[in-house]
């Protein structure tokens, strides 16, 4: 069994969703990290939180994911970090963004619970190494 502990950046502005996925991603063995926004995500990363993985939320107040997502793509924060985004938006549109943006995989939340939210999130740090992106729509 794997003992290195994964250091995760959840970014969510929903409390409970935030809260939930902190508490699987937890009881799964990863070091968790937490950001209620994309604002706040930005400051953490530059004060030199670096997560190997990072779940982003797009819908949030202020700076949204593809925003966020962007200036750390632009200004090369964690170019290491595998960045999946975890949206309610699943029009083809926003997986195009998303990919067209960096992003490793695109999590459509209605579509997955939070124990394959994990499954999928250990997938992309399995097979980042070997294989591109993975974009599907569930």
């Amino acid at each position: 069994m794997d003992k290195v502990k994964h250091k995760i950046l959840i970014i969510d502005d929903d409390e409970f969703l935030l809260d939930m996925y902190a508490v699987k991603f937890n009881e799964e063995g990863f070091e968790v990290d937490v950001a209620r926004g994309g604002k706040e995500a930005l400051d953490k990363i530059k004060e030199g939180v670096y997560p190997e993985v990072v779940l982003l939320d797009v819908v949030m107040p202020g700076m949204d994911g593809f925003e966020l997502l962007g200036a750390i793509r632009k200004e090369s924060l964690i170019p290491a970090s595998k960045i999946i985004i975890l949206s309610n938006l699943g029009q083809k549109e926003h997986l195009d963004k998303g990919k067209s943006l960096g992003a490793a995989d695109y999590i459509v939340k209605a579509y997955f619970t939070p124990s394959e939210v994990v499954k999928k999130v250990n997938e992309v740090l399995g097979i980042a190494k070997h294989q591109g992106s993975t974009l599907r729509q569930g």
